[in-house]
């Protein structure tokens, strides 16, 4: 069996690598004699998302649906009084404190836990990053070697964290840039209703659809700028997300649009990932068969799926798909069945809406 690897390697295989960030979470806290470690992300919206240790996987669901969260003193006093660092919690607060912490009292000490020790690494795009571990109330405070020897951890745990933060704005310029390639307007929109990227063919349709202030989306239409906005904060609710598609009315010289908002379906592991949708802007009345890697890329439709889905888009009755394809009508049905759940739309006419106006644009 091959030796591990030592954890500052892994550390480093975690920046580009989210999915192995809960395997360093475990080697983190049995490097401190702890019981846990937990990787936090807190966006600006106080959207709350983590990757930890498995042992506190059900811990941290209560804890991110609980108001006593937003009681939690030892983030804003670390970064004041160790800012960048590793401190524990009787280096932030009295003994007295933590002897009433409310955050103790509802999820640690009934687990017999009851001590910590965390960094908050503020990030440049406004989210915060915090590493927290848990130790055993038996075990008392975590010795000061301790915090020394996770302090000497703390430049590569917050260089590796930062890169995987930032590989997600790449991710989303890359996703514009080839929509872009097929001729669509595109932009990738954030958890915070803000746009990470924005290809050249949705710049160019300013003023109508621009970035405003601190980079949220503008419309010039305050209708559908409206529309848009409830339309983000319905994918932050819903349990399952679907796609949505609002009109841009024509204006004395530009033509109506069609603003199709697609959800993102991310891993749930992947803490990073702070993309909540891509808008992508179709021409009323330059719509057209779709291009089959529009549909794969964009609805992640198999094969079958896509020519099913370019011949609806086509205004094909299930029977005629079903001729031209040489599939019984039964197969044709079950592919729409899955066309729905993965285009987020429930009626044929509604899916044919949405897929005609995503034909291939570019000449």
């Amino acid at each position: 069996m091959p030796e591990a690897l030592p954890l500052i390697d892994r550390i480093y295989e975690a920046a580009v690598i989210p999915e192995l960030w809960q395997d360093v979470c475990v080697r983190l806290a049995a490097d401190v004699n702890g019981f846990s470690a937990c990787l936090l992300t807190i966006d600006t919206d106080q959207t709350l998302r983590w990757v930890c240790s498995p042992n506190i996987d059900e811990l941290m669901e209560r804890y991110s649906r609980s108001e006593i969260r937003f009681q939690n003193p030892r983030p804003a006093r670390s970064m004041q009084l160790s800012p960048m660092a590793f401190a524990r919690d009787i280096d932030v607060m009295t003994a007295e404190e933590i002897a009433i912490d409310p955050i103790y009292d509802a999820f640690l000490r009934p687990l017999g836990l009851g001590w910590s020790m965390g960094a908050v690494l503020p990030e440049p795009s406004g989210h915060t990053l915090i590493f927290d571990l848990t130790g055993w109330a038996d075990n008392g405070p975590f010795p000061l070697e301790t915090l020394n020897h996770v302090n000497s951890l703390k430049g590569d745990l917050a260089r590796a964290a930062l890169i995987s933060s930032r590989m997600i704005f790449r991710q989303a310029q890359s996703v514009t840039a080839a929509l872009s390639m097929i001729g669509l307007p595109a932009a990738v929109m954030g958890d915070d209703n803000r746009v990470l990227a924005m290809n050249e063919d949705m710049e160019a349709l300013a003023p109508r659809i621009r970035t405003g202030a601190a980079n949220r989306l503008s419309l010039e239409n305050s209708a559908a700028n409206a529309l848009v906005l409830a339309a983000l904060e319905q994918l932050h609710v819903a349990p399952a997300a679907s796609v949505q598609s609002i009109p841009l009315p024509a204006g004395e010289t530009t033509p109506a649009l069609i603003l199709h908002l697609l959800p993102v379906r991310r891993n749930a592991r992947d803490i990073f990932s702070k993309s909540l949708a891509v808008l992508i802007a179709t021409p009323v009345g330059q719509a057209g068969p779709p291009d089959m890697r529009v549909l794969s890329g964009l609805f992640d439709l198999t094969p079958g799926e896509a020519r099913v889905a370019r011949e609806l888009a086509l205004g094909a009755s299930l029977e005629a798909v079903s001729i031209k394809l040489g599939l019984k009508l039964e197969t044709i049905r079950t592919y729409l069945k899955r066309i729905f759940l993965k285009t987020g739309t429930r009626r044929q006419a509604e899916l044919t809406r949405l897929l005609s106006g995503l034909g291939r644009l570019a000449t």
